[in-house]
């Protein structure tokens, strides 16, 4: 699985040093690509409208009242496709210099609010030249959000399935696969399910595409804010989809509107607003392994450019806690042999969920009145035990104390440590055992 920070907030496009060097000194390996930072909605929605030109007395423009981009004003991408790649070239520059790769590229799109109803020839040049720009950075996925101006599942499938298919040639000829995306609409201010937002209607077009194209062209990006918005079952649309998703967009926000928050930050009393259980229990179980990309851009716009470095190592510790939630399954396949330490409610969940296919060999605990017992079937041994253990043999902490734990273990001379979570397990125990 990559973890792929995305650029928005973080990154000025005329200035990218010290956004690309606040991503790649938090450990972020790789970047995506977002065309909306040259091609904003804003722009789309007001396609062709005269531009206004205000002017002083002189007859010269009101600089005040010109658009700031940063350096002098360019012409509008949507009216220049073909100069979309000079745009991002500072950019890109200062990204192979920090050696962040970019394996996904978001194309540029209209408002969810949109009234335009005659915007396809402008999307398509700027699609056409984002497959093409993708082909030309080895970046294999392009996600292209469906057309959704018009009502009724049939009519929306039948104007997207003849856009994306006009599509398929171009991105086969580059090496791109185009990655449909979850859909919210509002209509008076309103959230309504959108294009693909039911996991049935998003299976059946991305299957209904690939048969057409004859061969996998097509896959799915999954946008977490989108699934929350409209009060989906994430697990259902994840283990629906399968292998199908190819990239999580991964985001919190507070349930009604649009945003893109650092994990686990939108909380009311305690309780998180996104359905983060769903959505990890979904992807586990759906084998997802693809390509995972964080957008804290809300949380980053609000926080000091003082303190961007501290929170982007927030934001890469967040980042791979989801992909070691996801690969739980991966992580326990790795080793010929398992070993839990905690004899308590943890090590019953794992026995739970995983003890009959992952079957340790025993497990110890600091308390030295329980050894020699059993607990959930297994040998309860104390800590100098695992200094016998087999080789290529993972000890899973399966308590809280992680850190203390992990300190007394490689003090002992131990290795191959890793933790245990039950956080998010496919079922619990939920009469916990009091004081372990």
């Amino acid at each position: 699985m990559n973890i792929i920070c995305s650029p928005s907030g973080i990154v000025n496009p005329f200035r990218p040093g010290q956004g690309v060097m606040d991503i790649a000194g938090a450990g972020f390996e790789h970047i995506s690509l977002e065309l909306d930072m040259c091609c904003s909605g804003h722009e789309l929605e007001h396609f062709g409208e005269e531009r206004r030109k205000e002017k002083t007395g002189d007859g010269q423009p009101d600089k005040e009242k010109a658009p700031d981009r940063g350096i002098k004003e360019l012409p509008p991408m949507s009216e220049h496709p073909e100069k979309m790649r000079g745009f991002f070239g500072k950019m890109l520059a200062e990204c192979e210099n920090a050696n962040l790769n970019i394996p996904i590229m978001i194309g540029p799109y209209l408002p969810r609010d949109t009234k335009r109803d005659d915007m396809i020839p402008v999307l398509k040049r700027l699609h056409e030249e984002a497959i093409r720009y993708c082909g030309s950075l080895g970046c294999a996925y392009l996600v292209i959000r469906p057309l959704t101006y018009v009502r009724g599942n049939e009519a929306q499938w039948q104007l997207n399935r003849e856009y994306y298919l006009g599509l398929a040639k171009l991105a086969k000829d580059n090496g791109v696969m185009i990655l449909l995306e979850n859909q919210f609409e509002l209509r008076n201010g309103q959230v309504v399910r959108g294009a693909c937002s039911h996991e049935a209607m998003a299976l059946r077009w991305v299957d209904e595409l690939n048969e057409a194209a004859g061969e996998e062209r097509f896959g799915f990006c999954m946008n977490v804010a989108a699934c929350s918005l409209c009060g989906q079952s994430m697990y259902e649309f994840a283990v629906t989809l399968g292998r199908r998703i190819k990239a999580v967009i991964l985001g919190d926000c507070d349930g009604y509107h649009e945003g893109y928050m650092l994990p686990f930050t939108s909380v009311c009393y305690g309780q998180p607003r996104t359905d983060w259980l769903s959505l990890i229990r979904g992807l586990r179980q759906a084998g997802f392994d693809g390509q995972m990309v964080l957008n804290i851009c809300d949380t980053a716009a609000v926080f000091s450019p003082l303190l961007r470095p501290q929170l982007m190592a927030l934001a890469k510790s967040a980042a791979e806690y989801f992909k070691w939630q996801i690969e739980m399954e991966a992580l326990l396949k790795k080793y010929d042999s398992i070993v839990l330490f905690g004899a308590g409610n943890m090590c019953r969940n794992y026995m739970k969920c995983y003890g009959e296919k992952y079957p340790p060999l025993f497990t110890c605990d600091n308390n030295e009145k329980i050894w020699g017992t059993t607990f959930c079937g297994l040998e309860v041994k104390p800590p100098k035990a695992l200094q016998n253990i087999p080789k290529n043999c993972g000890i899973f902490i399966c308590n809280i104390y992680y850190r203390e734990i992990e300190k007394q273990l490689r003090d002992m001379g131990i290795h191959q440590i890793e933790f245990f979570n039950d956080e998010y397990m496919p079922t619990f125990y939920f009469d916990r055992l009091k004081g372990v």
